[in-house]
């Protein structure tokens, strides 16, 4: 190798273990730019196939999951509104916990709507038999977030 194009790569090969870990780090960045997961909100549930933490059952029916979004931003997907309730008791945080976030489905529209804000139905029949339906509007029979919570509770399971 002539001596002037040794001086012309002694820069990049001196410099190059130094940038490396620069590298790794861009392209983890990058990677982890694609992963398509929100920080915050729903995530996509895939039914037939995501299970419930608590009782281990396949999420299928649309009408009642639930998803709850713990402080450290980990999404954990539910079959019925009653296996999120409980579940979260036994956790050192609960809805009220800063960077918590709590969504059940709509029964009636479809789509996500913050659990603490939506109206409860009873007597539906839910995946797990804690009767529940969520609806984004209040109606005549429905009960408040806190009333669902509390007569969840008190039946126990």
């Amino acid at each position: 190798m002539k001596r002037r194009r040794f001086l012309e790569i002694l820069p990049a090969a001196t410099l190059g273990p130094c940038f490396r870990p620069l590298v790794g780090v861009a392209a983890g960045w990058s990677l982890a730019a694609c992963s398509g997961e929100p920080s915050s909100g729903p995530i996509q549930v895939h039914w037939d196939r995501d299970a419930d933490p608590r009782c281990g059952m396949i999420i299928s029916d649309k009408r009642f999951a639930a998803q709850i979004r713990d402080p450290q931003g980990k999404v954990w997907k539910f079959d019925d509104i009653g296996c999120a309730m409980f579940w979260l008791s036994q956790r050192p945080f609960n809805e009220e916990t800063p960077n918590t976030e709590y969504w059940v489905a709509d029964y009636r529209m479809g789509g996500w709507i913050d659990a603490r804000a939506a109206h409860y139905l009873p007597g539906m029949k839910s995946p797990m038999g804690y009767q529940f339906a969520a609806v984004a509007r209040p109606q005549a029979d429905a009960v408040s977030y806190q009333e669902m919570k509390e007569r969840i509770l008190a039946r126990g399971k």
